[in-house]
């Protein structure tokens, strides 16, 4: 099949690769010439695990292209992707701006090209309810009708997309056209061989899916980590607590880890703008605004354990931070904790010495030169006074702890996401400090 895919973010690259690597030919369509100039001379332009091999693989067997030609694209393919960014606006909604310009686009293009081929227009990108509709109406405006919009909401999960993409647990797409869904059909089948579902709804339900599955995990990592302040005050162990609650098979284990709250380029968007769509038709969604709120205080708590420590006063500290994208195997840090909590302690006139294994060229655009960049964890470690782990990348999991007692001026960690073992630090005598766990204070 042929398909076009619109914008090469982190959706749309991986989007477009996948979509070759099961044989189509994919043209992707970017207008930033420098992303351009690299994926064109075959360099990838996102950290994420797996991708590279089927990138380099599509690009020798000329199954996946780049350009800045959507005029060519258009023409060119029968499956339109769109893959574009949704930005948060200033009252919460979700910026249509991108989405809208490329339908207007298309539709203008078709008109011009005098095309008569029947195309599909694929929303892929995280849309309100009702974008479906106002993509149709841009196109249409132009007195063009051979074509039909669907919503095609994707579940990728930073670190692991190729997996998720090429092994879905699920598709999910919207349409009230028998010809487009045989189309979606006969693209997605080859990706659910195992017989995962392909699940078809009308677009306002696709719609609403992804906002309301992305929400949903919001919710339950904010309870956990409410939950885990609780456990705090009370002397319960969250992970004792956690155990006991995910082996219930109405629950489950999974988003029961809680930590220092949750980032990146999903969750935090998708809740405000599922509680500004929810407020806007008169169905207000109050537990999502808790949700939101709580979150926001959640990224402070490790500082105010760090304040708490050094009795409120931490200038002249010096800090080593191990993490700092929003979660492992990615070097997003859109919405990162680690933006709130680095800024929180250079504000208290502590310095920050940092390490990230992939968001290292990442970070500079949020911190330019207010921290120190480490070139591995352990050189974050010289003239500390304690060391914050952000991130729970694997490699941090298990540290040389004699090195760390050595290099930190006093074993004094705050593990933000509860990589250590509560007894081993105990046992090595480090002040540990952690999320739902009591703390633990050396001799």
């Amino acid at each position: 099949m042929k398909i076009s895919v619109i914008g090469t973010g982190y959706v749309g690259l991986v989007s477009g690769t996948c979509f070759a690597e099961m044989g189509n030919h994919v043209i992707c369509v970017d207008n930033n010439p420098d992303k351009l100039a690299k994926l064109q001379n075959a360099e990838v332009t996102i950290y994420e695990p797996g991708l590279d091999i089927i990138f380099y693989r599509n690009i020798a067997k000329k199954r996946l292209e780049f350009t800045d030609d959507l005029k060519y694209a258009v023409k060119n393919t029968e499956v339109v992707f769109l893959c574009l960014p949704t930005p948060q606006g200033g009252d919460g909604a979700a910026d249509l701006r991108y989405v809208l310009g490329i339908a207007d686009d298309i539709g203008k293009i078709m008109k011009e090209e005098n095309i008569s081929d029947y195309k599909v227009i694929v929303n892929k990108s995280t849309v309100p309810v009702g974008t479906a509709q106002l993509v149709e109406e841009r196109i249409k405006k132009h007195g063009i009708n051979n074509f039909d919009v669907v919503s095609n909401p994707e579940f990728l999960r930073e670190g692991f997309a190729v997996e998720d993409f090429m092994k879905p647990d699920r598709i999910v797409y919207g349409t009230d056209s028998p010809k487009a869904s045989e189309i979606m059909k006969a693209l997605y089948e080859p990706f659910v061989r195992q017989g995962n579902p392909i699940i078809e709804m009308n677009t306002a339900s696709s719609e609403v899916t992804k906002y309301a599955a992305n929400s949903y995990l919001a919710m339950r990592i904010t309870f956990m980590n409410e939950l885990a302040n609780f456990c705090e005050k009370v002397g319960a162990n969250v992970d004792l607590v956690r155990k006991g609650m995910g082996t219930d098979s109405r629950i489950g284990k999974r988003f029961l880890f809680p930590g220092i709250g949750y980032g990146g380029s999903c969750f935090p968007k998708d809740v405000v703008a599922l509680m500004k769509t929810a407020k806007d038709y008169d169905s207000e969604l109050k537990i999502l605004t808790i949700v939101d709120q709580v979150n926001d205080t959640q990224k402070e708590v490790l500082v105010n354990k760090v304040l708490n420590h050094f009795n409120g006063d931490i200038k002249g500290k010096h800090f080593a931070v191990w993490g700092l994208a929003f979660k492992p195997n990615t070097d997003d840090m859109r919405e990162a904790p680690s933006i709130i909590i680095i800024n929180k302690l250079i504000e208290h006139g502590a310095t920050v010495a940092a390490y990230d294994p992939a968001a290292h060229e990442t970070s500079e655009y949020y911190f330019k030169d207010k921290i120190r960049y480490a070139e591995n964890e352990y050189d974050t470690l010289t003239a500390a006074d304690a060391l914050l782990v952000l991130t729970e990348w694997n490699e941090f999991r298990n540290p040389n702890f004699d090195v760390l007692k050595t290099e930190l001026k006093q074993p004094l960690i705050f593990d933000g996401r509860n990589i250590f073992s509560h007894e081993k630090m105990k046992e090595l005598n480090f002040t540990y400090y952690s999320i739902g766990r009591t703390p633990i204070i050396s001799e």
